[in-house]
């Protein structure tokens, strides 16, 4: 039973590490589309007057998209823990390592519910964007169209990964604490044997 505990708890942190690294991706290729069709429509030096209505949450997301990538390598930082207190190959958990984990879930459920508010906000607003206006402006142009929120909705499966993953490093952790003490029982008892 150890040994199957043990290649699943180094999988799932391997896993965890290579999610955070989606999520980095991710927070970096947001703003790719809304760059290419939204970007070119201010072309004057107050960006609030554009030839699109709605067409500023380009730079209203701009702050949201900074902290957003900032976040994405917060993640990558705190998944590497579980790597620097070798939960991902210890026998036996330690402080470091339940802090660890702990620090992961906690870091992971927040960052995922603060970016499905805040994508659900911006994706409210790109909503009301007039895209009549943006397809004209786009044939004139020969800019980017899009309507789509293939990039607002993706989140969906992004953070759903995440989420899934910190619930499987905290029921790692209580398999793991079952393995312990059932192993201290059996030592408990052979040592009470042997003597």
């Amino acid at each position: 039973m150890y040994k199957k505990q043990m290649v699943f708890q180094k999988i799932l942190c391997l896993i965890t590490l290579i999610s955070g690294g989606i999520v980095f991706m991710y927070s970096l290729g947001i703003m790719t589309d809304l760059f290419d069709s939204l970007y070119s429509t201010m072309r004057k030096k107050d960006l609030t007057q554009t030839t699109v209505p709605g067409s500023y949450l380009y730079y209203e997301m701009q702050g949201f998209n900074q902290l957003f990538v900032k976040l994405a390598i917060g993640l990558i930082l705190v998944t590497l823990l579980l790597f620097i207190t070798n939960t991902n190959t210890r026998r036996k958990y330690y402080v470091g390592n339940y802090v660890a984990i702990a620090l992961n879930a906690i870091y992971g459920i927040g960052f995922t519910i603060w970016a499905h508010m805040q994508i659900e906000f911006y994706k409210a607003k790109f909503l009301q964007i007039d895209f009549v206006a943006l397809k004209e402006h786009a044939e004139t142009w020969d800019t980017l169209y899009t309507d789509s929120t293939f990039w607002f909705d993706v989140h969906y499966l992004v953070f759903g990964i995440v989420l899934v993953l910190e619930l499987l490093l905290i029921l790692n952790l209580f398999w793991k604490r079952n393995l312990m003490k059932e192993e201290a029982s059996l030592i408990g008892k052979g040592k009470e044997a042997a003597a």
